[in-house]
């Protein structure tokens, strides 16, 4: 009986839970230099300091794939998971009792002409620990406008 119980438990427990709710954030902005020089200004893993307007520190790792940064005080770890010439992404790992959203980032210089480009970023992540879709969209929203500004600030630093 204590068996059957504890199944029906874990049954409720599993239905109860939220199923993953992904989002997707894709942003762009035209910067008016080579792909190449733009990379060169923003691309390292750590430059994100410059554009975010958060410490960074590399914790382990060369700064390829594989690379832990530590961002805003240790507050979030990011791994970089995958990397090109002019790109790279990263994740967040689960950090122990708390919800996990699965959050992936990544940002590229993309070539337009020999002497133009564009910035890419693009985020995803579950949503699902909010409570509804007007907390979601906000969430959704809020993240939008710091990563707009990030994208302004790398514009800014990579025509200078």
């Amino acid at each position: 009986m204590r068996h059957l119980i504890a199944v029906a438990l874990i049954g409720f427990a599993a239905s109860a839970a939220a199923a993953p709710d992904y989002r997707t954030i894709s942003m762009q902005i035209d910067v008016d230099r080579p792909a190449r020089e733009v990379w060169a200004k923003v691309g390292q893993y750590c430059d994100i300091s410059k554009w975010l307007d958060v410490d960074c520190k590399i914790v382990s790792g060369d700064g390829g794939i594989g690379t832990v940064r530590s961002l805003a005080n240790g507050r979030v770890l990011e791994i970089m998971i995958g990397e090109t010439d002019l790109s790279y992404g990263y994740t967040q790992p689960p950090k122990e009792g708390q919800f996990y959203n699965l959050y992936h980032g990544f940002v590229e210089a993309k070539p337009v002409t020999g002497n133009s480009s564009k910035i890419v970023y693009t985020v995803i992540y579950d949503v699902s620990d909010k409570p509804d879709e007007a907390a979601r969209q906000l969430d959704l929203q809020q993240r939008r406008t710091r990563f707009e500004a990030a994208l302004k600030k790398m514009k800014q630093i990579a025509e200078q």
